[in-house]
């Protein structure tokens, strides 16, 4: 076992040995302190109860509130402390605070100008509404002058990644959920130190939860030792916290402020085909030039003066030339946030359904939608669109995607084809709808990216990119399997049963 390995084995070891301790130590107080068990568990109850109002009471979604009323009630000795210690999605004042100054300097940086707003509703006025929600709840606003490039593997965008980064001259901004030291990390980080080196001002984000098994505690030290500066979003504490549950699932790269990446390719050798985790590793990304990378410059800034508590300037972030790209169409890169009480990415894709008039694709590795989402796609189809949505044939986590098939039968009966990508592991996040509208970026169908974590995206109206995700997703169709009524039938009771059992929690996985 090498030394890196140790050190993160001894990391979990050192974090799961704590919380089991809490929770001995918790239970041991509240037993010993009560007369008898019956005292202690009317208690128990009577706070289970008010808790169960507390969650009733709030803002979230309603499937949200079922997945922990149900085992708040079902285990009321601890259900509803668990609840208190990890459930729900309030903050501290100090955290609201931080978020009203950290809309208002994306706000201050991010200006719409109104007249490609015209020209989108000149051509239509529904791309235009889709295009002011956007505007209007993540201030993300929509550009042209901006050249997209559509990658259909993490191989293609791995190249193109090492491509820009070597002309970087001025800063190299980078913000992952997984970072994993070897072929595809390594390759990059020998870029970057030899950037810092130079004078450019590298700067590099990781999300903690994320990269809990793939790099050391305080791995940022080794960072910033070769001139990278660093910082860990929301560091895993050995003690039970809310903000355990919002992670940052971004993935953005950000180039002289001219060049962006994104979509849901981590920095990791799985993502790359360098191994086989869960078979052939299906992902998408998206590069951009031109005057849209300026949402994910601020957008990243953004996150960095969440962490630092600091604000900066980032005017001068911005290039004082914007070049001219021979582009076509509109795009619009925007962020998500668990801070704000709108479910921007689940508004995007549910406008995108709505409004499709021929077909809707989609790429996603894991299904687990609220009814909402799922009534928009049945009457979609029972309207005569075409929907298809493949998922991975071999998937990451069993339980998840035992909720994802519990999704087919109820699907297919009316109307909506779903497939498994065979080869292995579907981990793309993409929407394609009537050769005009796309979607490219980290958000997946569940309610942890929907709800709970930081995310972005690309909308993409118009675009040559959105033919490029069309024909990839056409190729990709003759290596799945199309998943047929007489499969969901032939899956037993008990199987079907247990699907629906782990549906009901769905939300927290």
């Amino acid at each position: 076992m090498n030394v890196l390995l140790k050190r993160v084995v001894q990391r979990v070891i050192l974090l799961v040995s704590s919380f089991i301790l809490q929770i001995g130590v918790i239970s041991f107080f509240l037993l010993k302190y009560s007369e008898s068990f019956f005292d202690f568990y009317l208690a128990s109850l009577t706070l289970s109860i008010i808790i169960v109002f507390i969650i009733i009471n709030n803002k979230s979604n309603p499937s949200y509130k079922i997945a922990w009323i149900v085992p708040v009630m079902i285990f009321p000795i601890f259900g509803g402390l668990f609840y208190l210690l990890y459930g729900g999605n309030k903050l501290s004042t100090r955290e609201k605070l931080k978020m009203v100054i950290q809309n208002i300097e994306m706000t201050n940086s991010l200006k719409q100008d109104d007249e490609i707003i015209k020209k989108i509703g000149d051509k239509s006025i529904y791309a235009k509404n889709q295009s002011e929600y956007i505007l209007n709840y993540a201030k993300c606003p929509v550009y042209n002058n901006t050249e997209t490039t559509y990658f259909k593997i993490g191989e293609e965008k791995f190249e193109a990644l090492l491509r820009e980064l070597k002309k970087a001259e001025k800063f190299i901004f980078l913000e992952y959920f997984i970072i994993q030291e070897g072929k595809m990390f390594n390759s990059i980080l020998e870029i970057l130190e030899e950037k810092a080196k130079q004078g450019v001002d590298v700067r590099l984000i990781y999300d903690d939860v994320g990269c809990i098994v793939t790099l050391p505690h305080n791995y940022k030290n080794t960072l910033e030792a070769k001139g990278i500066k660093c910082r860990v979003f929301n560091p895993i504490k050995p003690f039970f916290t809310r903000r355990l549950n919002n992670r940052d699932h971004r993935k953005i790269v950000v180039i002289d402020g001219d060049v962006g990446f994104t979509g849901g390719i981590n920095l990791a050798d799985e993502y790359i085909n360098e191994y086989e985790k869960h078979g052939y590793w299906k992902d998408a990304g998206i590069m951009l030039k031109g005057d849209a990378v300026w949402n994910l410059t601020v957008m990243f800034l953004s996150m960095w003066d969440y962490i630092d508590n600091k604000e900066e300037d980032y005017i001068k972030f911005k290039p004082s030339k914007n070049k001219y790209y021979n582009s076509k169409g509109y795009v619009q890169p925007f962020d998500d946030s668990p801070l704000i009480n709108e479910p921007i990415g689940e508004t995007v894709y549910l406008n995108l359904i709505n409004k499709a008039k021929d077909y809707i694709y989609i790429n996603t590795p894991y299904l687990i939608i609220d009814n909402e989402m799922a009534t928009a796609l049945k009457i979609a189809a029972k309207s005569g669109v075409d929907i298809k949505i493949v998922t991975p044939y071999i998937p990451d986590k069993k339980f998840v995607h035992a909720v994802t098939k519990s999704y087919y039968e109820s699907f297919i009966k009316d109307g909506i084809e779903i497939y498994e990508f065979t080869p292995g592991f579907m981990h793309a996040k993409t929407f394609v709808v009537d050769d005009e509208y796309g979607v490219v970026g980290s958000i997946n169908l569940d309610f942890r990216s929907l709800y709970l974590h930081y995310e972005c995206g690309v909308w993409l109206y118009k675009t040559d990119s959105i033919k490029s995700m069309k024909d990839d997703y056409l190729e990709t169709l003759k290596r799945c399997h199309k998943v047929t009524m007489e499969e969901c039938k032939n899956t037993s009771s008990i199987r079907k049963v247990l699907r629906l059992i782990i549906r009901m929690f769905a939300p927290l996985l």
